[in-house]
């Protein structure tokens, strides 16, 4: 396996897709690499010679910010969101959707399982 900025990419795969696997990186970055190292074909990997993949890295280091950095900044971003009180940063802080959704009747993977509520039970007579 290829090793670009400490991901382990895939060999078996296309450049352009298997540089996904990187935190970071998606379909339109991947072609604007493989594109700026003069790559031509969208070859797999273990096709590559090693200087293709050290143009590669060389990129993604120079140019991305991708991974650990890329984490902490999220990190950060949403941390100051919610030290300054916004309303995005609250959702986040109680563990709810902050764009918009609905959560009645949805948001079961960000609210968790439904819980019974107790008391809710009708009697028919």
């Amino acid at each position: 396996m290829a090793i670009v900025s400490g991901v382990n990419i895939p060999d078996n795969k296309r450049v352009e897709i298997s540089l996904r696997s990187i935190f970071g990186i998606g379909a339109h970055q991947a072609r604007d690499i493989v594109e700026k190292a003069g790559i031509i074909g969208n070859p797999r990997v273990s096709e590559l010679v090693e200087s293709d993949l050290t143009r590669i890295r060389e990129i993604v280091d120079r140019e991305k910010m991708v991974e650990g950095d890329l984490r902490r900044e999220v990190n950060l971003n949403i941390r100051r969101l919610m030290d300054i009180g916004t309303y995005r940063g609250l959702r986040h802080r109680r563990g709810l959707p902050s764009r918009g959704q609905r959560t009645k009747t949805n948001a079961r993977t960000k609210r968790g399982r439904r819980m019974p509520v107790a008391g809710r039970r009708r009697v028919t007579k």
